[in-house]
This record gives C-alpha cells, sequence and structure tokens, in this order.
C-alpha cells in the first residue's frame, strides 16, 4: 500500500521548493511524486507546424522523489508521518502518526 497517493496535500521537506504545499497529480513511478507547482521548470519548445504547436518557453512540472515530502495533517497544520491500520474487517487504512485518526482520500 503506498502511503502517498495521488489527491493527497503534502508538503515539501528539503530542496529548493522546501516549505511548499501542493496537491499529487500523478505517481510517475514507486518511489517519485507529479506535485502541483512545485519543483516547476522552464522548457524552450520549437514549434512544430505539423501539430499546430506554437514554439516558447514553457513551465513543466518536473517529478519529486517521495522520501522529499511528507503528507499535510490539517488539523495540526503540519507535516506528518503515514501509519496502516488494519480495522476490525482486516481492511487497511491510512492514519496519521500523530493522532491516529484517518486520511480522508
Amino acid at each position: 500500500m503506498n502511503k502517498i497517493r495521488k489527491g493527497d496535500q503534502v508538503i515539501v521537506l528539503t530542496g529548493r521548493d522546501k516549505g511548499k504545499r501542493g496537491t499529487v497529480t500523478q505517481r510517475v513511478d514507486e518511489a517519485r511524486l507529479l506535485i502541483e507547482g512545485v519543483n516547476v521548470v522552464k522548457k524552450h519548445v520549437k514549434p512544430n507546424p505539423m501539430k499546430g504547436a506554437t514554439g516558447g518557453v514553457v513551465d513543466k512540472n518536473l517529478p519529486i522523489q517521495q522520501s522529499n515530502v511528507a503528507i499535510f495533517n490539517p488539523a495540526t497544520g503540519k507535516a506528518d508521518r503515514v501509519g496502516i491500520k488494519f480495522l476490525a474487517d482486516k481492511t487497511k487504512v491510512r492514519v496519521f502518526k500523530s493522532s491516529g485518526d484517518e486520511i480522508k482520500a
């Protein structure tokens, strides 16, 4: 079970975007995430008349390592760790380590 999933609010812990908050838009692979508004770079794009694309400088989100982000706990307003808890019917749910509250996805 992935501790951080698509749609979760996360905070960046390290790097040039430290302290920024964003929503996970995609899991690129097992270890990397795309986060809205984090790790944005400028990319120079050539025009392609066959596809009707204009050239210029565009902003592009690049993936960030999952280990460099933590899930945002709205109750405390801080970053938190994720734990896994088994319910009575043997289903797994994600919980905040600090409070034990279930994470609403």
